[in-house]
């Protein structure tokens, strides 16, 4: 195809965008297709839960995520013969969890996990119950990770710390185990536990740092307040060890008070991730992005329970104006030519373009939660309002994605 047949073409993928809007069934199977696609240009971090059964694995993923503990479990794919992954969100993930099941039960070889992590963005989470002071196994585990991988960063996160609380006792507020040296009001018994773990591990391989953090993460029925106690500085650990921007991806600025921005915000940035990972590719980010976007926008229909109906497709494609509609075709027609340009096309082009897309997806999403949120409430769409939050949410985005993407290049690059 032509550099001037991609510029006769820019009124019919904006037909297209509204199209796919009103229909938003795009096929399944090539949507699919897109979304491996995606995910083998742009793969999603990767957390590899490393502890015994009952360790507290789960409740690490709940509170990461905010998505519910049934969901979880009924989300497991098995992946290599002790291992199973957790894609959240199922659809287009912005993080994996691996979790190894069955350390001390059975004769387990780490080989094949550290191969399947072994060339992507990645975090070793070893889990410890903190009354649970015989962990040889897993500590014999990582240290082969380590002597293999000394670079691997490791984050060890000790946890159920009420079991070893006086009987009638709660948190200890504000949470006490950044302080040097901690303080006396930590109980004795969860201490010496607490210490005795850490000395065990004093002697493992390796060059990056060991990370520990102390929590204590239930549910709100079980009456231990707060629920996530310790939870902020899980991410603060997880943030040092793997700066991808995982805690704003995942939650959002709204996420405490509204599990309805959210859930949208997450589904938001898994496809925008996606859409990253195709626009990366040449020529079919014309056809697929579009349809991803689609997708997107009716999943968050669904969410807020609005109809997407031709009326409602108009009036949103409407109220964001000829001037957003005008800047999305040109840049997508312009990010598509840049990549046929030789050599730069594969570098610049590359990154233009996933940067580009992702970022345009974002925006969309963005502007359609605001649009679906006044129309859930019975509240008018202020098209100014409509438009500033495309706009602002469009260099949002950007930012979002700028860790993540250089990541990538720098992998590729190594490779």
């Amino acid at each position: 195809m032509s550099y001037l047949d991609y510029f006769r073409n820019w009124q019919e993928q904006w037909g297209k965008l509204q199209s796919l809007l009103l229909q938003p069934a795009v096929d399944e199977g090539e949507l699919e297709a897109s979304l491996r696609a995606a995910r083998q240009q742009l793969p999603p971090p990767v957390l590899w839960l490393l502890g015994k059964t009952q360790s507290g694995k789960t409740s690490i993923i709940r509170a990461l995520t905010g998505s519910e503990t049934a969901q979880i479990g009924n989300g497991f794919q098995p992946c290599t013969r002790h291992s199973r992954f957790y894609d959240f969100p199922e659809t287009a993930p912005i993080v994996r969890f691996l979790d190894t099941r069955g350390i001390g039960e059975v004769d387990y070889d780490p080989a094949e996990d550290i191969e399947y992590c072994d060339q992507q963005a990645h975090l070793l989470l070893v889990v410890m119950k903190a009354a649970d002071i015989e962990q040889q196994e897993i500590l014999s585990v990582v240290g082969d990770i380590r002597r293999q991988h000394p670079q691997w960063p490791l984050l060890i996160v000790q946890t159920s710390l009420h079991e070893l609380y006086p009987e009638a006792t709660g948190h200890i507020l504000p949470w006490p185990y950044a302080l040097k040296p901690w303080p006396e009001s930590i109980p004795s018994e969860l201490r010496r536990a607490l210490l005795a773990q850490r000395a065990a591990a004093a002697s493992l391989s390796g060059d990056a740092p060991v990370y520990w953090v102390p929590v204590d993460l239930t549910l709100p029925e079980d009456g231990l307040v707060p629920s996530n106690y310790g939870l902020e500085a899980l991410w603060q650990a997880i943030e040092a060890l793997l700066p991808l921007g995982l805690q704003q991806q995942l939650s959002g600025e709204q996420a405490v008070r509204d599990l309805y921005a959210r859930a949208a915000h997450q589904q938001t940035v898994g496809y925008a991730f996606a859409a990253a990972g195709l626009g990366a590719l040449p020529v079919v980010d014309l056809v697929a992005v579009t349809a991803l976007q689609a997708k997107l926008l009716h999943s968050l229909a669904v969410l807020y329970r609005q109809r997407w109906d031709s009326r409602a497709v108009s009036e949103f494609v409407g109220l964001l104006g000829t001037g957003v509609a005008t800047a999305y075709l040109s840049k997508m027609v312009g990010r598509t030519l840049t990549k046929l340009i030789p050599f730069v096309g594969q570098t610049v082009g590359a990154a233009w373009g996933a940067g580009a897309s992702g970022a345009a997806t974002y925006a969309l999403g963005k502007a359609s939660i605001y649009f679906f949120e006044q129309r859930k409430q019975g509240l008018n769409v202020d098209p100014e309002m409509l438009r500033r939050i495309y706009a602002e949410s469009l260099e949002a985005g950007r930012v979002i994605l700028s860790e993540r993407l250089r990541t990538t290049v720098d992998r590729n690059a190594k490779e």
